[in-house]
């Protein structure tokens, strides 16, 4: 097994593509220890040491370091630990449970006026169609969240989460491209 490794647009993060499946649907993150808990691969990622976050797209595995980590130590050790789990084929999450999928929601604090239902799978459409498999491709996702007064609500996730374009990502790529398409958004905002 060879497994390929990307840089992506946040220097702290790498992609690392194992050419099989990841994640059958969804995706993961994980930015903490506890949280890695529910997943036997992300948790031995973590045990790594300078390891600040794991993000498990449908193809890739997304490794942030911390601050001041020197990526050719640590590049290493994490196909290691990926080519064990992969070539062992022991399950993403303990026990087998799938409860790791984010299925993109929106969140009550950002909830949509329901007169807005047009609009809002306008919205959607587009970033799964348009935006989602752009941010996959550096190594990360983004998640609606809600839209209310002309304002759309997105997390980013993964390699996209503490980039350092991730505001010109959202502003003048997501927003514009949101805009040109559905008159009625005015912005484009991280939740």
């Amino acid at each position: 097994m060879f497994i390929e490794t990307e840089t992506t647009p946040n220097p702290a993060t790498l992609k690392f593509l194992p050419g099989e499946p990841v994640m059958t649907a969804g995706t993961r993150e994980f930015t903490n220890e506890e949280d890695a808990e529910a997943s036997p691969l992300a948790g031995a990622l973590f045990s790594l040491g300078d390891v600040t976050g794991v993000f498990f797209g449908r193809d890739f595995v997304s490794v942030t370091a911390g601050e001041g980590v020197d990526w050719s130590a640590l590049k290493p050790q994490v196909v290691s630990v990926l080519l064990d789990h992969f070539v062992s084929g022991s399950p993403l999450f303990a026990g087998g449970d799938a409860s790791g999928i984010a299925v993109p929601t929106e969140d009550d604090e950002f909830a949509s006026d329901p007169a807005d239902a047009d609009i809002v799978d306008q919205i959607k459409e587009l970033i799964e169609t348009r935006v989602r498999p752009a941010v996959a491709n550096d190594g990360g996702d983004i998640i609606y969240r809600g839209f209310r007064e002309g304002v759309v609500y997105l997390t980013m996730q993964g390699a996209c989460a503490g980039c350092p374009s991730s505001s010109a990502t959202l502003k003048q790529g997501i927003e514009g491209l949101l805009k040109h398409y559905v008159p009625e958004v005015t912005e484009v905002r991280a939740a």
